[in-house]
């Protein structure tokens, strides 16, 4: 049974791959930056882009709450930002952000066509860096978000819009390419609160929007050549060997459900979670490129959930494993861009548990498909790397035993942060 690649799918992960082997290849040429050369204290301005979902949880209380509705979709983005380097290692900031995207679900049924996406927004917030090596920044950060909504159902003359204000937190590495330009790989997650959409009589409809978008983007800081950065000594690393690590991560799946041979279609279902991961590898350093192969596996908390009349349905992903193989820049001394692809295996798990009495298995079922993604990996030591990646994977359609009748593709986006040791 083949796996079913959307255009929505190809196109995120051909952009993935593009975007980053871009960065890395334009970064190849580049002379290594001198330990104290970098000053990351300054202005900066930059642009970009991305992928992402978005979970509307949507509630009828008490009776209703299901976690939720969601889609997939791109983004891209403008952003300027000021930083001051407390000392050698530590740095405060702040940025603002804005973004224009398609992210969202989508519904086609019987000459419907309705689209929910966040249209347009920004984020304004602060940042805490500390410097893993001269080149490369790690940091989290947080604060306000804003978010323009439509819902547009044109097909039968319906549009609606909202604005939400919600919190951000994230967590991003950045690191230098040349002279005064920088490449950052970032995940955030936001949330919009929850809110009344529409009242009746003795209740209200609720909705509760949350987005987990990964940002690529290119800064370049005013001033960064101009002296004053870190004196510190960049880790000698080399890449090749065998390595065991360890990671934590959080992600979205997104059930694309398919009804009598193409009638309905809703993409989809959404579930959030985190989850941890473990894996072994073997990369090998031929000089400017590393390519290696790794062997991952993860239990998961990734799920959707509806809660009905004091009873309970859930779809969980709670295990699976991937084989990859990657290939990667080193774009300074100690770091390496680079894009990852492979076969991926998840178990899927759909269960319920009645108002009281234990929780039965509905359907069960493991489907095979591919991932695709990229990510920042830097050294921190002469046999430590810790690095941020993002990853789409989809997976195959599953026909749930009703010939064709009802159909589930699962797509997941999910973003890591890792730690390895290498051997040898």
């Amino acid at each position: 049974m083949f796996v079913r690649v959307s255009a929505k799918s190809f196109l995120l992960g051909a952009v993935s791959a593009v975007a980053l082997m871009s960065a890395a290849h334009a970064a190849d040429m580049v002379q290594p930056v001198a330990a104290s050369g970098f000053n990351w204290s300054g202005a900066y301005i930059g642009i970009g882009g991305g992928f992402g979902a978005t979970v509307h949880k949507v509630s009828v209380a008490p009776f209703v709450d299901f976690n939720g509705i969601g889609g997939n979709g791109v983004f891209g983005e403008l952003t300027a930002g000021y930083d001051y380097m407390v000392n050698e290692r530590f740095l405060l900031g702040g940025f603002i952000d804005a973004n224009y995207g398609n992210i969202g679900p989508s519904l086609s049924a019987f000459g419907l066509d309705a689209n929910l996406q966040n249209v347009y927004g920004f984020d304004v917030g602060v940042r805490a860096g500390y410097l893993l090596n001269p080149n490369t920044l790690g940091y989290v950060l947080g604060g306000y978000s804003w978010q323009h909504f439509k819902l547009d159902a044109s097909s039968i003359g319906f549009d609606y819009t909202e604005n939400r204000g919600g919190y951000v937190l994230g967590v991003g590495m950045e690191t230098v390419l040349r002279g005064n330009w920088t490449l950052k790989t970032e995940y955030r997650y936001a949330d919009y609160g929850d809110k009344s959409v529409l009242d009746f009589g003795g209740g209200s409809l609720n909705v509760e929007p949350s987005t987990h978008t990964f940002h690529i983007a290119a800064n370049y800081r005013f001033g960064a050549q101009n002296g004053g950065g870190a004196a510190l000594e960049a880790p000698v690393y080399n890449w090749t060997g065998f390595y065991a690590g360890g990671a934590l991560g959080a992600g979205t799946m997104v059930h694309d459900l398919s009804v009598a041979g193409g009638f309905i279609d809703l993409n989809g279902i959404g579930g959030e979670g985190v989850f941890g991961e473990a894996s072994v590898g073997y990369d090998h350093d031929f000089g400017n490129w590393v390519a290696g192969v790794q062997l991952d596996a993860r239990y998961s908390g990734i799920q959707s959930k509806l809660d009905i009349f004091g009873g309970t349905i859930k779809g969980d992903a709670d295990y699976g494993f991937d084989a990859l193989a990657r290939v990667g820049a080193k774009v300074n001394d100690s770091t390496l861009a680079y894009v990852i692809g492979g076969y991926s295996w998840q178990h899927f798990n759909l269960h319920a548990s009645p108002p009281s009495g234990p929780s039965t298995d509905i359907y069960d079922w493991g489907s095979s498909g591919f991932s695709v993604g990229g990510g920042l990996e830097t050294a921190v030591s002469s046999n430590v790397t810790v690095g941020l990646e993002y990853r789409y994977s989809q997976y195959q359609k599953q026909d749930f035993g009703s010939g064709g009748f009802l159909e589930d593709t699962p797509s997941f986006q999910t973003v890591r942060v890792g730690a390895k040791y290498k051997f040898n």
